[in-house]
């Protein structure tokens, strides 16, 4: 593998195909697979990754905005998009580019079903979600009478499936309220069904319900963060791998005398000589403030390096104090073998998910393991 000669985000696509395949092997051969690849893919590259999931057989697709799908659809992408949060502005977009919307309230279906009644179209497939705890988006028990009604009386649409989110399936001493949050379902769901009369696809499961709650695999699942290569638990972490390894190269090594200081602000002052290496990526590359003055690392020539001073918008400082290394040198800030993205983000008292989603767009993506 080439050493790192800029800042770069290399994703593997063999281990994605991996992911996939031990998510896959946990269902019923009947259940649907959608991939969620909303935020660019978790900050990886959305439309390499649904192109390569789309080749090995993905069912659907999820993205969280009508853009997102748009830019898929422009890229090639054919199979079903799910756009999750779906807003009244992007109604053209969705339907000119066949992507299928949430419906999540009274207000967004009405209108809704008044665009498409108003355009002659007929049966659109579109997706009613319900609120079982969350509290996010989503249909209320309080809204289901109203809501059957809207449905029974419409023939502009057609729901593709009925669906919702589970709060802490990650979380077992939350087993009850997921229990009931999955019970809740069934009731809502039994009860548009009769109304309608017909039975949408149910889904429930994320990645965490996938692996606790087989009970929540209903007709379909989705997976966002375990295909990128995080279970949410060591057990199930150790049988998925992280697809992406962000890496950066040392360009330039200062000796810092004693009482001297580092960055904006001061925000570091060496108590001894100290040297000290700067690396080219910050905060506008994703690794954000939280990570400075020791919070959080990155590692050089197999030794953890501190980030020291405030993180810069560009460029960040690390501690190489005791570490052979030179300007030139291959830094890794995360990957699956050194320092897991988990691991760095705990540094920081912040989640996986943040972290890598926020690794900016202008950071160079080289893909590994492209042939299915």
């Amino acid at each position: 593998m080439p050493k790192a000669q800029q800042t770069v985000l290399e994703i593997d696509l063999g281990v994605l195909k991996q992911n996939f395949n031990y998510l896959n092997s946990k269902l019923n051969s009947k259940t649907k697979f959608l991939a969620v690849v909303k935020a660019f893919a978790y900050g990886n590259d959305a439309t390499t990754i649904a192109k390569y999931l789309q080749a090995l057989g993905i069912d659907y697709f999820a993205v969280a905005y009508a853009e997102e799908g748009v830019a898929l659809r422009q890229a090639g992408v054919t199979v079903p998009i799910l756009v999750l949060h779906t807003l009244e502005v992007n109604f053209d977009a969705i339907v000119d580019n066949q992507l299928e919307p949430n419906l999540y309230n009274t207000k967004i279906l009405k209108a809704f079903i008044a665009f498409t009644s108003q355009n002659a179209i007929a049966n659109y497939p579109v997706h009613i979600k319900f609120n079982t705890g969350l509290n996010r988006l989503g249909f209320g028990a309080n809204d289901l009478d109203a809501l059957k009604q809207v449905l029974k009386n419409t023939r502009s649409v057609k729901v593709a499936s009925l669906f919702s989110h589970l709060a802490a399936s990650e979380d077992l001493e939350e087993r009850e309220f997921t229990l009931q949050q999955i019970q809740d379902f069934k009731v809502l769901t039994a009860s548009v069904s009769s109304a309608i009369g017909y039975t949408p696809m149910l889904h429930m499961s994320n990645t965490s319900a996938i692996l606790n709650y087989p009970e929540t695999h209903f007709d379909m699942v989705r997976a966002g963060i375990g295909l990128y290569g995080y279970g949410n638990s060591k057990k199930e972490s150790q049988f998925l791998k992280p697809i992406a390894r962000l890496k950066t190269v040392i360009s330039q090594i200062h000796t810092i005398a004693t009482g001297a200081s580092v960055g904006y602000n001061r925000a570091y002052k060496s108590t001894a000589v100290t040297r000290t290496a700067t690396l080219p990526l910050g905060h506008a590359d994703g690794i954000g403030r939280i990570y400075g003055n020791g919070k959080g690392f990155v590692t050089i020539n197999g030794n953890k390096a501190p980030i020291i001073g405030n993180v810069c918008m560009d460029m960040i400082m690390v501690n190489v104090t005791g570490i052979a290394c030179e300007e030139g040198d291959e830094v890794v800030v995360f990957d699956a073998e050194t320092t897991s993205a988990e691991a760095l983000a705990a540094s920081a008292n912040t989640i996986s998910y943040e972290l890598i989603t926020s690794i900016s767009q202008r950071v160079k993506r080289v893909i590994l393991n492209e042939v299915i």
